[in-house]
C-alpha cells in the first residue's frame, strides 16, 4: 500500500514541479515565493505579501493561475470600495421584474486583493468572512465558493497616509505572510533581457484544478511522526513562553504569541513542504523552512522590541535555534 502511495506521491510532485517550471519562464528568481504560494494553493491557506510596488507580485499570481488553469480576479482595493464591489450585489432586472444576483470578483479560484490595507474594515470583513467560511452571503442567499479557493491579499510596507491596517485578528487568517524583495543584480540583468522583447512570454496550463485537489488529499496523508508534532507544538508555545523555552532575553520582546491557529498552519505547510520533495513523511526541516512565514504575522513585538528593533523574524529565528528539534 505504502508503495502504491509513493508512486503517484511522484507523479504529483511531477505535475507541481511542472508549474514550477512554467512560472519561471516569465518570472525571474522568486523561486522560494511561488514555492510557498503553491503550498498554500495546496493546502488551502490564504497568503499575505509584503512588499514594495514594482516587485511582480500580480504577474507571479496570474502566471501560476495561468499554469495550474484556473479562474483568477484581481481587486484593486481603494478607500471608497463598498463590500457589495468585492462579494457582488442583487440587480434589478426590468425585463423580467425581478432582481437576479451579480456575482462579484471574489468568485474566482485565485483571487488577488490588490492593496488590502487601502479598503476601509467593512470591506476587509467581507473579504475575511469569503475566506474563512467559503462562501458568501448576497441578498440573504448564501453562495459557495469555487475550489480550491485562494486569497492572496498584498500591502505595502512603507507607511502610507489612508492605510487601513488589517486587525491582528484578521492577520491570523492568513496561513502565510511572505516578503517580496528586490531581485539580485544577475536576476535583474535577467528581467530586463527579457523584457526587451517586448511581447508577453506565454507559459503552458500545466495542471488542472482538480489535480490540486487529488493533491491536497494526499497532502492530508503525509505523514507527521508524533516528536515532530511536539517539536510543531513546542515551537509554538515558546512563542507565548519565550522563557519557558530557553530564551529569557525575548519574554519583554514579545507582547503576544502564536494561536492554536498557527499550530494547525504549521503542521499543514510541513506536510505540504514534505509533498513538494516528493516525501511521504514530515522531518523537522520541513518544519523549520516553512515556520518563519507561518509565524512571522502571528508573533506580535512589544514597545521594547520596536525601540530595540528587533522584529518578529528575529524572534523566530532566534526560536528555531533555541527550541530542540528531534
Amino acid at each position: 500500500m505504502h508503495g502504491a502511495t509513493h508512486g503517484s506521491t511522484a507523479a504529483e510532485a511531477a505535475l507541481v514541479q511542472g508549474v514550477l517550471r512554467e512560472v519561471a519562464r516569465r518570472i525571474v528568481g522568486q523561486e522560494p515565493l511561488v514555492e510557498r504560494l503553491l503550498i498554500c494553493l495546496l493546502t488551502g491557506g490564504h497568503v499575505l505579501l509584503e512588499g514594495v510596488p514594482g516587485l511582480a507580485k500580480t504577474l507571479t499570481v496570474r502566471t501560476l493561475a495561468e499554469t495550474v488553469r484556473s479562474s483568477f480576479q484581481r481587486i484593486q482595493f481603494t478607500p471608497d470600495l463598498l463590500p457589495a464591489d468585492v462579494v457582488g450585489t442583487q440587480v434589478f432586472d426590468q425585463g423580467t421584474g425581478t432582481f437576479r444576483v451579480k456575482h462579484g470578483p471574489i468568485f474566482a479560484n485565485i483571487v488577488l486583493a490588490d492593496e488590502i490595507n487601502r479598503a476601509p474594515a467593512k470591506v476587509q470583513a467581507a473579504l475575511l468572512e469569503a475566506m474563512q467560511e467559503h462562501q458568501v452571503t448576497i441578498g440573504g442567499t448564501t453562495f459557495r465558493l469555487p475550489e480550491p479557493f485562494l486569497v492572496l491579499a498584498t500591502q505595502n510596507p512603507i507607511e502610507q497616509e489612508g492605510t487601513y491596517p488589517l486587525p491582528e485578528a484578521q492577520v491570523d487568517r492568513f496561513m502565510m505572510k511572505l516578503r517580496v524583495g528586490y531581485p539580485s543584480r544577475a536576476e535583474e540583468k535577467e528581467i530586463l533581457r527579457r523584457m526587451a522583447g517586448g511581447g508577453a512570454i506565454d507559459v503552458a496550463a500545466v495542471a488542472a484544478p482538480e489535480a490540486l485537489l487529488q493533491a491536497r488529499r494526499r497532502i492530508a496523508e503525509v505523514y507527521i511522526d508524533e516528536r515532530v508534532v511536539e517539536y510543531i507544538v513546542d515551537l509554538v508555545h515558546a512563542t507565548r513562553a519565550p522563557g519557558e523555552a530557553g530564551a529569557p532575553a525575548l519574554a519583554r520582546m514579545v507582547e503576544f504569541g502564536a494561536s492554536p491557529r498557527a499550530t494547525i498552519a504549521l503542521g499543514q505547510a510541513a506536510r505540504a513542504h514534505a509533498f513538494l520533495r516528493g516525501r511521504a513523511f514530515v522531518t523537522p526541516d520541513d518544519v523549520k523552512q516553512v515556520a518563519p512565514d507561518v509565524l512571522r504575522h502571528r508573533v506580535l513585538t512589544s514597545f521594547e522590541a520596536d525601540a530595540d528593533g528587533v522584529t518578529s523574524d528575529v524572534i523566530i529565528s532566534t526560536l528555531l535555534a533555541t527550541v530542540p528539534a528531534p
